[in-house]
């Protein structure tokens, strides 16, 4: 399916763009307008991946799945909004206008997107590890490194660079995944992922 490759593109693009990030916040890459123009994306891109993904497992995942996915996707595009005002809006404010902001709606705002960004990542893991589809490893990289990339100003700033990192490479393994599986249905072949319906009561294992 064509949606799925899309997907997976989606998903090396946010892999890419999650480790660039880290690495410029840690000084690795020059800050540059490109570096912080691009820098939004990350949580963007991810969110049409987790979309692909859910596609691709929601035979399986039930209701799990469905609050996994709605909550992930909601705290991704919260997370979009939260990197295009620090890009975009913040540094053309006074450093006073900043800090009231933050003091107020616009920060109670920002910790509720993160609580729902971390509630979501850790239900739609455990769904696509339910679903026996996804490569264990890779959604517990996801998971494991969105848990302090979900909490940006609670953890030191070197855990939460590494977290980012850590789930790129889990996006990028997960996308890998629906990579194949869109080749494999575009092809007709058997390498392709048969979603079985559920059964009333009846989950399949993993």
């Amino acid at each position: 399916m064509r949606m799925y490759r899309v997907a997976a593109a989606a998903g090396f693009v946010c892999a890419l763009l999650l480790v660039v990030n880290s690495a410029r916040r840690a000084g690795f890459v020059p800050e540059t307008a490109l570096t912080h123009a691009i820098a939004p994306f990350g949580a963007l891109t991810g969110l049409l991946a987790i979309t692909g993904i859910y596609l691709l497992i929601r035979g399986t995942t039930g209701a799990l799945g469905l609050v996994g996915y709605v909550l992930n996707s909601a705290g991704l595009a919260g997370a979009f909004a939260i990197e295009y005002t620090l890009h975009f809006v913040f540094p053309y404010l006074g450093g006073g206008t900043v800090s009231g902001l933050l003091a107020g709606g616009t920060g109670r705002a920002f910790l509720v997107t993160s609580v729902v960004l971390l509630a979501g990542v850790l239900t739609f893991s455990a769904a696509a590890i339910r679903s026996g589809v996804m490569p264990v490893v890779g959604v517990l990289l996801y998971a494991a490194g969105m848990v302090p990339g979900s909490l940006r100003n609670a953890v030191p700033l070197p855990v939460y660079l590494v977290g980012l990192v850590v789930a790129g490479i889990g996006v990028a393994w997960m996308a890998a995944r629906l990579w194949s599986a869109g080749e494999g249905e575009d092809a007709g072949q058997g390498n392709a992922v048969v979603v079985p319906p559920r059964r009333s009561g009846v989950r399949p294992a993993g």
